[in-house]
């Protein structure tokens, strides 16, 4: 079976569908400049399937041909793209000079 995820803007969300049954949801804030990826959830019955990753590299890969920079506070994300240094150079980095 092949993962199909989409981009919901609606909803603020991408899905990941297996026969035609949504099967996990990652879900986002965007801005123009950036997109923070805040929530992933899996349905128990399709864990360990690939759908969390499948969600997690097509909202990636979107976010890197919309030339977004990426802020994974969502532990999944967080820890996917740990994992694939590939997709570091995507995440945010703060250009603030404010310290305490």
């Amino acid at each position: 079976m092949t993962v199909e995820v989409s981009d919901v803007p609606g909803a603020k969300r991408y899905e990941a569908r297996l026969d035609g049954k949504v099967a996990g949801v990652a879900e986002y804030i965007r801005t123009t400049e950036l997109v923070a990826f805040v929530h992933t959830e899996v349905s128990p019955e399709y864990e360990g399937r690939g759908v969390g990753a499948a969600l997690v590299r097509s909202a990636l890969d979107e976010a890197r041909a919309a030339n977004l920079r990426v802020l994974a506070t969502c532990p999944f994300f967080a820890g996917w793209i740990a994992r694939h240094p590939d997709y570091q150079d995507l995440l945010y980095q703060s250009r603030s000079r404010v310290s305490d």
